[in-house]
């Protein structure tokens, strides 16, 4: 049953990244009529490439716990965290008009060490859903409000700025004319796609979000599968705190306050079963894509006030997944009669 079950998923899924497919064409078709100078603008793609990467990063972390049956709702708060302790010990170890040497040698320093603690928090959130068995939604819903807190007091609520030139300078500058948070996301992107399809660690974490009775007997050690997942998600929240300080030039405990809902949007308009056991990389990709060309697109229509953003993503998901549904009604439907 499991099998049929994760089958008729994954077919189910490969319809929606079509419709995804079809929409994303459809938006850049109807932008193209509308608003060709701000569509076609060099500047415009160069802008969107910087912008999105930092939520980007964090939806495939929020993935990954996803596919498991989980969700990962703390990735705000471990990213301002790790972006206080990087600016902290950045500006402790090279103040300003610190020499370049002293300034590459703060910033590797700063960002290992907050690699470490994003994996860290996040392997904190998987003990806490796998031993202590606390639901998902609850445990990282409150670590989120303690690594904020934990960013409040390292910072005392201000903003760090003065960050060393060499750290803008690298993780926010280009290469070979392409934004580096941009290259940043497509390494992190291939990282995630080679995990999921290419190694028995994806395979394992489709089996656990699929069926997770058949994923104990089959000898799956699921704490230990959960604990990995959910520090692999610590460890994107935390690459997408150095980018998003990158992208501030400062950090601070309460940037990026509205990607909490975001990244969970992101991860269920690509396609990934909030109840665990399927979805793409793809379609994460894809969503992606669509919500920053959207979000762009409305700073182009000055009648359209910049709040109305989220009422529109909104309306995107709910006319996406009520399609997929109604497809799927009609299906069942279908089959139905057919079989009397």
């Amino acid at each position: 049953m499991a099998s049929v079950s994760f089958t008729a998923r994954s077919r189910h899924w490969d319809a929606h990244i079509l419709r995804l497919v079809v929409f994303l064409a459809a938006l850049c078709l109807l932008l193209l009529v509308l608003k060709t100078r701000d569509f076609t603008s060099f500047r415009t793609w160069q802008t969107m490439g910087v912008q999105f990467p930092e939520v980007g990063i964090m939806a495939l972390g929020v993935m990954l716990t996803m596919i498991t049956g989980g969700i990962d709702l703390s990735s705000v708060g471990v990213a301002n965290m790790t972006g206080v302790v990087t600016a902290t010990v950045m500006l402790a170890m090279a103040p300003r008009g610190a020499a370049a040497g002293q300034q590459l040698t703060a910033v590797l320093v700063a960002v290992l060490l907050a690699l470490l603690i994003g994996v860290v928090a996040g392997a904190l959130n998987g003990f806490l859903v796998a031993v202590v068995r606390i639901p998902a939604i609850l445990v990282t819903l409150g670590t989120l409000e303690l690594f904020t807190g934990i960013a409040v007091l390292l910072s005392g609520g201000e903003s760090i700025s003065g960050l060393p030139p060499a750290y803008t300078s690298v993780l926010g500058g280009r290469i070979a004319g392409i934004p580096t948070p941009l290259i940043i996301f497509v390494v992190v992107a291939l990282i995630v796609g080679f995990v999921l399809h290419k190694m028995s660690f994806g395979a394992k974490l489709y089996l656990l979000g699929s069926n997770a009775t058949a994923a104990k007997f089959s000898g799956l050690n699921s704490a230990w599968l959960l604990v990995r997942t959910y520090a692999l998600s610590g460890l994107c929240a935390a690459v997408a705190g150095l980018v998003l300080m990158a992208n501030y030039n400062s950090a601070k405990a309460d940037n990026g306050v509205s990607y909490t809902l975001l990244t969970v949007l992101i991860v269920v308009l690509g396609g990934v079963h909030p109840n665990g056991g399927s979805g793409k990389l793809l379609g994460v990709l894809l969503a992606i894509a669509i919500l920053q060309i959207l979000s762009s697109s409305v700073n182009w229509f000055h009648q359209i006030n910049g709040f109305y953003r989220f009422l529109i993503f909104g309306a995107v998901l709910l006319i996406v997944i009520s399609t997929a549904d109604l497809r799927s009604r009609f299906r069942f439907r279908r089959n139905s009669q057919e079989q009397q």
